[in-house]
């Protein structure tokens, strides 16, 4: 392993690596952020569904048809995932029910997680995302997300564990192409 290993969990990875991807596919920066905090709790949304952290849909979302009802104008993909987003004033922004994301709570949130490690860890997957063309990218990123995301238990005990990101190992994908 290498010296530069960051300790964290994994929704906050995946929030940067899908906002890298994001930006990579030609999104500005406050919208990348939107759309990559929406990946990571649809993501989560899903896991905690299927290892029991989270109960079924509620009855009245069970015969609603997919993708309609969140507040959405349009739907993107990042990382292989639809995302739900809209038009606002500030520029296209993922939503949560009718509620846009805010770019600067993303923010935030990335900078609590990852602390004085987020420049570098931002630094190594953006040298990931730009081995790749966008196109090409689109269809890559999660199985690339799941090469070098932190290992944790499985099940109901990883929920929320914290694991190892190796920024070397990301970098060495990048270089492996």
């Amino acid at each position: 392993m290498s010296d530069r290993v960051v300790s964290i969990n994994r929704a906050p990875v995946l929030t940067l690596w899908a906002a890298v991807v994001a930006e990579r596919q030609g999104h500005d920066h406050e919208t990348a952020l939107t759309l990559g905090k929406a990946v990571a709790g649809l993501n989560a949304q899903s896991k905690g569904r299927a290892i029991g952290v989270y109960g079924p849909p509620e009855a009245k979302e069970r015969g609603k048809p997919k993708k309609v009802g969140l507040g959405e104008d349009f739907w993107l993909d990042v990382c292989g995932r639809p995302v739900p987003a809209k038009n606002t004033e500030d520029g296209v922004r993922a939503v949560v029910k009718d509620e846009p994301i805010d770019p600067a709570k993303v923010d935030k949130y990335l900078n609590s997680k990852f602390g004085d490690s987020l420049p570098a860890v931002r630094e190594a997957m953006e040298a990931l995302a730009q081995s790749y063309e966008p196109a090409e990218l689109d269809e890559l990123a999660f199985p690339l997300y799941e090469k070098f995301r932190p290992e944790i238990d499985r099940g109901k005990r990883g929920w929320g564990q914290k694991g190892d990101l190796d920024l070397d190992f990301i970098v060495s994908l990048a270089e492996s192409d």
